[in-house]
Formats: C-alpha cells, structure tokens, sequence
C-alpha cells in the first residue's frame, strides 16, 4: 500500500445520524422498517438463521484479523473511520487472501468488515480509507441487518413461486430490493467519503473499480464524460438494454458512482455536513417515514429531470405519478396511524 497525500486531521462528526448521508430512496426505506415496533429483536433472531457465529470463526481461522500486531494501518483506518463517524463500536477486520478486491461488511449483532488481498493490491491508503469508511457507513445505518433480512424474505418468497402469477410477482419484489441495494452503496460511497474527507480518492477508487491500476491511462474528466454520454446514449432501445443490464446487479456501474459521488461533494449537503450542520441520531426518533418517502420522490424526479436517457423520458410520466400514489398511500396510513410515521434506531447502531 503506498500513500499519495500525508495523513491530516480530518474534521469529526459527533452524534452524526446515518440520516445525514443515506441517499433519499434508502434512507426512506429504512425508516419505514425502523418504524416497525420490535421489528428489530424479531430480525435479529431470523438472522441467526444464518449463523454470524459460523461466518466469523471462518474469518477468525483463515483469514487475518487486523489489530495492533497485524495489518496495524488498516487497523488504525477503521478505528479513525469508527471515530470520525462516531460509532459506538470499532468493528473487528479480516484480510482475506484473494486476487478479486472486495470489501464486504457481515453479520447484524457484531458486524465485522472483511477485505482481500487484491483489494489492498489495487489501492493506496487514502483510497483505502474511503473503502473502510463506506464499509462502516453500511455498519451504522443497519444496512448489513436489513440486507439480511430482505434475503430470509426473498428465499422464503420463492416458495411460493408455484402460485399463479407467484413467479412474477416475485420477480417484481427483487428487482426493488436490488433497487435499494444499489442505492444503499450510493449511501455508504457518500459514508466514505465523509470519513476519509478526499474526493480524489474516492473517484480514483471508481476508476481503478472499471480500469484497474493503470491510473497513469485514465483520466478523470475523461471517466466522468462517460458517465454523461452513458446517461445519454442511444434511443429507447439503449435505455431499455441499459435498464436490463442493472438486474441483478447489487452495485451502481463504476461510471454513476463516480458522477454521483462528484455530484453529492459539490452539492450544499455535503458542505452542511463538513461545517456541522447534520442530522443527530437523537433526533432519529422523530424522523417521519412520510417525509422520507417525499424525500425519496424528489429524489427520483430530480434524477429523472436531470437524465438525458430517452428510456427515462418515456417512463417519466409513469413513474411520477406511482411515486406520488406512495406518498398518498403513506399519507392515508399516517392519518389513521396517529403518530406511527416515527422511527426507533436499532440498539447497537
């Protein structure tokens, strides 16, 4: 690993809400399941189903845990990470031998971070430091818990794929939840960025995401002008091709995620946040989930009006009119719900 600016002091965010960074469409969604009464004792215990105990001793026997002896600079990386985030906890790493770079987040009652060697091949320390903080970011807003729980939800859906209509209908309720998978990665790109505070790192981790380690062919003008030519490109037919090539992708393209991490840096929200000006997590309680499902249908309108896709163009109409039957349905809900909109942030995030 090789350091291309020295470490600085990096400003921190005390009490800071995962409400702060989390991308409208995730952060209503998680709002709405934090809302649930109980929903989150009930959810640990479906997760165990899992076994985080199996997965962890796995890592704990044939991967490397990072600590104070061993991998002491990724160490210290997730503990400045912990601490600019203000985590309650600083979750245990593993480096995993493996040529493919991946980092991943695991488990839901002591979540721990796992990286790969190739990872750590392909980046430098400050790319390294946005990877590790948007690993933590996904720790602090539940993510890893959620996700867990909408894939018990999905295998046990499949079950009933032999009802008339079964297999579409749950066909339609994957495609949303990898919906909001990909936009929670946009939430915890924006989480790394917040805690590695360098932006050039963080599109230089997009880059070397699509291109590889050849940054000396790239260029980052050059990579953010596809990202506007594939927004833009072709007619119907591409946005349609375009559309399908995103099922079953967990992750954003490389090339959006750099112009939406570029995006979300240039915008006042992210200078509100480097100022001292965010949502606290004691103030979680009193996020309303139809604020957030209005938020998210801004969002998305926004996104759509901005976007040169022609396939976009067609479906706008659409889509904005079933984003606005949401908020009239949550609407509906919340008046006969009294004060239900209202979220409880799980214990230990």
């Amino acid at each position: 690993m090789t350091t291309n600016t020295p470490d600085r002091a990096r400003t921190r965010f005390p009490g800071i809400s995962s409400r702060a960074y989390e991308h409208p469409a995730d952060r209503s969604a998680l709002v709405a399941l934090r809302s649930l009464s109980g929903f989150d004792v009930v959810l640990r215990r479906l997760s165990g189903l899992f076994n985080e105990r199996a997965f962890r001793l796995m890592f704990l026997g044939g991967s490397v845990r990072a600590g104070e002896s061993q991998f002491r600079n990724l160490h210290d990386m997730v503990r400045d990470a912990s601490y600019i985030l203000d985590m309650p906890d600083v979750p245990e790493l593993y480096v995993k031998q493996s040529p493919v770079a991946n980092a991943m987040a695991i488990g839901s009652d002591k979540p721990f971070i796992v990286v790969t060697t190739g990872l750590l091949d392909l980046h430098d320390d400050e790319e390294l430091r946005f990877i590790i903080g948007h690993e933590v970011g996904h720790i602090l807003s539940g993510h890893v818990v959620y996700q867990t729980m909408m894939q018990i939800l999905v295998q046990l859906g499949s079950r009933l794929a032999w009802l008339p209509l079964g297999n579409i209908g749950i066909a339609a309720i994957i495609m949303g939840l990898q919906e909001w998978f990909r936009k929670a990665e946009l939430s915890s790109d924006r989480a790394g960025l917040l805690a590695g505070q360098d932006l050039a790192a963080a599109k230089r981790v997009m880059m070397k995401m699509a291109g590889g380690t050849r940054l000396s062919e790239m260029n980052a003008e050059a990579f953010h002008a596809q990202a506007r030519e594939y927004d833009a490109a072709g007619d119907v037919r591409d946005g349609l091709l375009k559309f399908m090539n995103l099922l079953g992708q967990s992750h954003p393209f490389a090339v959006i995620r750099f112009a939406e991490i570029d995006k979300w840096a240039a915008s006042g929200e992210y200078a509100r946040i480097m100022a001292g000006d965010y949502p606290r997590r004691d103030d979680d309680s009193r996020a309303k989930v139809t604020d957030e499902v209005r938020n998210a249908a801004r969002s998305y309108k926004d996104s759509w009006e901005r976007s040169a896709d022609p396939f976009i163009g067609k479906v706008r109409d659409v889509a904005d009119a079933a984003a606005g039957a949401a908020g009239g349905l949550f609407d509906r809900f919340n008046r006969r719900g009294g004060d239900g909109g209202t979220t409880t942030r799980p214990s230990d995030n």
